[in-house]
């Protein structure tokens, strides 16, 4: 049976979903904070972080800072899944485009999924202990307040800084720095691929 576009862009973001929330479960209930598993040889690490903010571990301060980002991320949650049914409905839409779009949706509900529910699904992680699942007590956080889960760390260069250099001189150097997760990972995906294969597309025509 042939599946029709919408079939296959539900399918594309459920299946990259499932695996965004089953390496976070693995992660969390697996790894305290601050757990470091090298991958392969010193430029990929599994490092266990949370955060309370944007992607990359970016942050954005204060517990209404969390509350608004986790309410921005609901609305455009909305807004990309009305976007995509608009470009459905379009029988000229390329398929790549809606790969693209579906992508960026994949990472916004795979972060929100962590702020939802995450807080009331488990205990706190801490450099010590490795959290629980439905914990007794209940979980460490209510609702839109949960952290995200944030693992993927490709320090591929480490160097230090010539002492000649202004300012940074002597100090530590390591490229690339950030800690991500794979939701974060398919909106960079989602990008890019929409900028290099398809920005024709959404340049408006005269």
């Amino acid at each position: 049976m042939k599946l029709s576009k919408g079939q296959r862009v539900t399918l594309l973001v459920v299946l990259l979903l499932v695996i965004d929330q089953i390496i976070k479960f693995a992660v969390k209930l697996n790894m305290s904070l601050g757990e470091d598993i090298p991958v392969l040889g010193d430029w990929f690490h599994i490092y266990f972080i949370e955060n309370n903010g944007m992607a990359f571990g970016m942050q954005l301060g204060g517990e209404w800072g969390k509350l608004a980002l986790s309410l921005f991320r609901l609305i455009l949650i909305g807004f990309i899944i009305y976007y995509i049914v608009k470009l459905l409905k379009k029988e000229d839409t390329p398929a790549g485009v809606l790969t693209g779009v579906s992508l960026i949706l994949v990472g916004a509900i795979g972060n929100i999924l962590d702020s939802l529910f995450y807080g009331i699904l488990f205990s706190a992680s801490s450099y010590n202990t490795v959290a629980e699942l439905f914990p007794q007590g209940g979980g460490y956080a209510p609702m839109l307040y949960g952290k995200v889960v944030d693992m993927l760390y490709f320090p591929v260069i480490k160097t230090v800084f010539p002492s000649w250099v202004p300012i940074w001189g002597g100090e530590e150097f390591v490229f690339f720095r950030p800690i991500f997760n794979f939701a974060d990972s398919c909106i960079t995906v989602g990008v890019i691929y929409l900028i290099l294969f398809h920005r024709k597309f959404f340049i408006k025509k005269d």
